[in-house]
């Protein structure tokens, strides 16, 4: 998956998702894991901005990193 933003954003998108959303990120990825089955994060990110009201950018900094979390456990 490809960020639309720099690294640099993205940590910081990810170190503030807990304040922001009030939600832990292992408690994200679990809802991405128990939501729909879309093939593409772009699908996964809007999907989750809808179903749970976040922001685009957060929506999908969470995907990204819930990606990068996936591949790194068959690493």
């Amino acid at each position: 998956m490809s960020l639309n933003h720099s690294l640099e954003t993205q940590s910081k998108l990810i170190a503030r998702v807990p304040d922001i959303t009030g939600r832990a990120l292992p408690e994200w990825f679990q809802a991405i894991d128990n939501g729909p089955s879309f093939l593409r994060c772009d699908e996964r990110a809007n999907w989750l901005a809808d179903e749970h009201g976040l922001t685009h950018g957060y929506a999908a900094a969470i995907v990204h990193e819930h990606e990068r979390h996936r591949r790194s456990r068959y690493l």
